[in-house]
């Protein structure tokens, strides 16, 4: 992905993704820095020291990943993050994500998963995208179901977090299910 396209700004119904500016990083640390965010993330720390939103949004010009913040487009408000990273260049990527605890259960994580997913299929060379989750966070679960992916299994204590091991559970999409995905949504469209 050493050729990776400039990076996109996205709009959907509710949101803007965007790329993430050094005015994020005060956001960015309070709100992943929340212990609720922090206990679901494998790379988020608690309590999140004070220079890593600011190193972790420089990074974002450097290397292959794709990180984009959600912005509420009705209120500006940042919500979150949501990005890809690729794996092994192998024509595959792994979504991640985190909102803000406030805003947990109003969709707006699957509404920037289907945005991202849809973006990320238009370009060729991308064919499966995969995403994890500890068993511990159903919300998760649920906006991956909702994003169209496919539960694959479960990883038994395949994650350690502030020294516990935890199972995650993995789901992938592939370019040919999201294009099925996609006709059904619109065959299934009322006139």
């Amino acid at each position: 992905m050493a050729d990776r396209p400039p990076i996109p700004t996205l709009q959907t119904e509710r949101l803007i993704l965007r790329p993430f500016s050094l005015e994020d990083a005060p956001e960015v640390q309070r709100l992943a820095g929340d212990a609720k965010v922090a206990a679901t993330t494998l790379v988020i720390p608690h309590p999140y020291p004070d220079g890593l939103a600011e190193q972790w949004i420089a990074s974002h010009a450097q290397g292959p990943s794709l990180t984009l913040a959600m912005e509420e487009r009705q209120s500006s408000d940042f919500l979150g993050a949501i990005g890809l990273e690729p794996k092994n260049q192998q024509h595959r990527m792994e979504l991640g994500y985190w909102m803000r605890v406030d805003r947990w259960g109003e969709g707006f994580t699957t509404e920037a998963a289907n945005a991202l997913l849809d973006w990320t299929f238009s370009l060729d060379w991308i064919d499966r995208i995969e995403a994890y989750c500890m068993t511990s966070n159903p919300g998760s679960e649920r906006v991956m179901e909702k994003a169209g992916m496919v539960k694959e299994g479960t990883l038994r204590n395949y994650m350690s977090k502030n020294g516990t091991l935890h199972d995650v559970v993995t789901y992938a999409v592939l370019r040919s299910d999201r294009r099925l995905n996609t006709s059904k949504a619109t065959e299934n469209k009322p006139l």
